[in-house]
């Protein structure tokens, strides 16, 4: 049982007084008057105040009226002093059990629970300083938003795999959400045009939100598959050698020299190594002789591999 919080806090019978009697050097060497005058500080900090009990044993109906007490002394404190230090730390600690009720809905999450209740403190800390007793609010609603925002925050700018604007962050939640209400609605999943007339988005906003949702967890490559998966690792069944892509660079510079070229030493080109003809059926199919065909085929070639050159 929580000690009643409405009685005065009484100095302890056996504190040592003030060792103001003991000079400088007595003082720094006697241990025990050191302690005696830091308890003695202590005391004269919770001068008036109820009895602080350990704090894993206040309840939340005695840590929010006690909350309260301290609250109002620390209007009165000073910024910066010993006394206003000591009365907001031991805000902060009896007020932890928000943090960790806030931290417990975020538990399914991959950031140890060690680091969100670090940054839920960060953020009880926050709503300490900004607290007002005057607006008539409970400090427990006012602080649980900004807890919950701070570790939020956390999660949006830490949390994701390949950093992705907020503008995408906030889509992915958006589109989360009403997806799973869609879903419930027609029974099945939503189409992009379902989703983008929801959210008042287009298509193309709506599969960039969804891309972007990839961003937020990465897998391994060599992250074994499930039991029932008969298949091999990621890397096995992933990706593979485009011998094709070492040449893309050709095609693309190629193709606006082609376009340049007479009709005919474009079908030639065409049916020369797109068809796969040889020359010999290549002049039959254009009414010219073989060699003909080798000369123009020829005098094309040299044409582009100078164009090329030139761009180089």
């Amino acid at each position: 049982m929580s000690p009643r919080l409405d009685a005065s806090h009484t100095p302890n019978a056996t504190s040592a007084p003030r060792p103001e009697h003991l000079d400088p050097i007595e003082r720094s060497s006697d241990v025990g008057s050191e302690q005696a005058f830091e308890q003695f500080e202590q005391d004269d900090v919770l001068a008036g105040l109820p009895d602080i009990p350990p704090f894993d044993e206040v309840g939340p109906v005695d840590a929010r009226a006690l909350s309260k007490t301290l609250f109002e002394r620390l209007e009165s404190l000073e910024e910066g002093t010993h006394e206003y230090s000591y009365v907001r730390n031991t805000l902060v600690e009896l007020n932890l059990a928000l943090v960790k009720f806030a931290a417990s809905r975020f538990r399914s999450r991959s950031e140890p629970m060690e680091d969100i209740i670090q940054v839920g403190t960060i953020g009880l800390i926050k709503a300490i300083d900004r607290f007002e007793l005057s607006r008539g609010v409970e400090f427990p609603t006012f602080a649980m938003p900004t807890i919950v925002g701070e570790i939020k925050r956390f999660f949006r700018d830490t949390s994701w795999s390949v950093r992705v604007p907020r503008r995408l962050q906030e889509l992915r939640l958006d589109l989360a959400k009403a997806g799973d209400e869609l879903a419930q609605k027609l029974d099945r999943a939503p189409t992009v045009a379902e989703l983008a007339e929801r959210l008042g988005l287009t298509n193309d906003e709506v599969v960039e939100g969804m891309a972007a949702s990839n961003a937020y967890t990465a897998s391994s490559l060599d992250a074994q598959p499930e039991e029932d998966d008969a298949e091999g690792a990621l890397a096995d069944r992933i990706g593979y050698e485009d011998h094709g892509i070492e040449g893309i660079e050709y095609v693309e510079s190629l193709k606006p020299l082609i376009a340049e070229l007479p009709p005919r030493d474009r079908k030639i080109l065409s049916l020369r190594f797109v068809a796969g003809m040889t020359q010999s059926e290549i002049g039959d199919e254009l009414g010219i002789s073989q060699m003909h065909v080798s000369r123009l085929l020829s005098r094309t070639l040299i044409r582009l591999r100078k164009g090329l050159t030139v761009e180089e």
